[in-house]
């Protein structure tokens, strides 16, 4: 089997440093061939002049449109044209570096890797790095939905800026930020200087290579809201029925698939060895077997949902019958 290339986005609202980030992943010295697609709302871009191009980088820019809407089918048409180089050996690059612009939203960039086949079949969708302008960004947050669902996708929180911020505003800004996300990790970056390790090959977007790296990676959430965009974690220390389960989210996905952003989950499934790692995109959900429970480990299901104006108390209520030897009854109404 072809192991897939790894792909990871970075987003974040105008003038939050994207390109200062960029820029300081191509000059470190990791020994990755990068691959980066730009994404410029405007007609015409200079970010491609401001990138440094000593090595082996190929850049590529997407123009007058907006990457999570009408230029999506160029993003399919780009990332097969880079593959097909790559077998053919007039290009090589291990790593994909897509930078949206400003005001994207990343859920259809991230779809493209679990709906479209032609990219599933060779690229992994390695993480999202939503870089923050501590300065603006409550300001950004308020007025923009698309501040907030950059927030919403996140795996890992970059802060920039907040050396313009004093300590109460920075606090501030991170209880907000994990009000929104509560799973995203939060770090401070200085023009774009952060360590490589923390934001490529993390495997941030897949949650099984998360939970086996960490097993207590959704231990300690709570129930958090904020914003239009929240989250909430579900816990359950019943065995659950997995026919149930499914059912169930099936009939939240065709309900409320646009709101849900990202949702995960370890289930504890009745009479399975082995946990149940569920994941899905808007209204794309999938659900595989993962590592055996150990006997020293407490078998419990926890679920994270993250998403704008979501049903939360019909989520639990719903969850809670899906408990093995329960009656699932019917979906309530939200």
């Amino acid at each position: 089997m072809t192991e897939l290339i790894p792909v990871t986005i970075i987003t974040g609202f105008l003038g939050s440093g994207k390109t200062t980030l960029l820029k300081r992943i191509l000059q470190a010295d990791h020994g990755y061939r990068i691959a980066v697609i730009e994404n410029e709302f405007a007609a015409e871009s200079i970010d491609n002049a401001l990138l440094v191009q000593d090595r082996d980088e190929q850049i590529v820019e997407m123009n007058n449109g907006c990457i999570c809407c009408s230029v999506r089918g160029d993003l399919i048409r780009i990332l097969g044209e880079l593959h097909a180089k790559r077998e053919a050996g007039t290009l090589a690059f291990d790593h994909v570096i897509i930078e949206t612009t400003g005001l994207a939203a990343p859920g259809p960039v991230a779809q493209t890797f679990f709906a479209e086949p032609s990219v599933s079949e060779f690229y992994m969708l390695d993480a999202i790095l939503t870089v923050i302008d501590a300065r603006h960004a409550q300001q950004q947050l308020t007025a923009h939905k698309e501040a907030q669902e950059q927030v919403g996708f996140a795996d890992r929180i970059l802060l920039s800026k907040t050396d313009l911020v004093n300590k109460e505003e920075l606090v501030a800004l991170r209880r907000r930020l994990v009000a929104i996300n509560c799973r995203a990790s939060i770090q401070k970056v200085s023009f774009g200087n952060v360590p490589l390790r923390d934001i490529l090959n993390i495997r941030g977007f897949n949650l099984n290579a998360i939970v086996e790296l960490e097993p207590d990676f959704l231990g300690e959430l709570g129930h958090r809201h904020g914003d239009g965009v929240q989250s909430f974690v579900y816990h359950q220390p019943q065995a659950m029925d997995l026919m149930q389960v499914e059912n169930f989210l099936d009939a939240v996905v065709q309900v409320f698939g646009t709101q849900l952003m990202r949702y995960k989950g370890i289930l504890n499934i009745a009479g399975t060895p082995c946990r149940a790692v569920f994941q899905g995109v808007h209204m794309l959900m999938g659900s595989e077997l993962g590592a055996a429970w150990r006997d020293d480990e407490v078998r419990a299901s926890k679920m994270i949902f993250i998403g704008r104006n979501l049903p939360q108390d019909m989520l639990i209520r719903g969850l809670d019958k899906c408990v093995a030897g329960v009656s699932p009854g019917i979906m309530e109404a939200a």
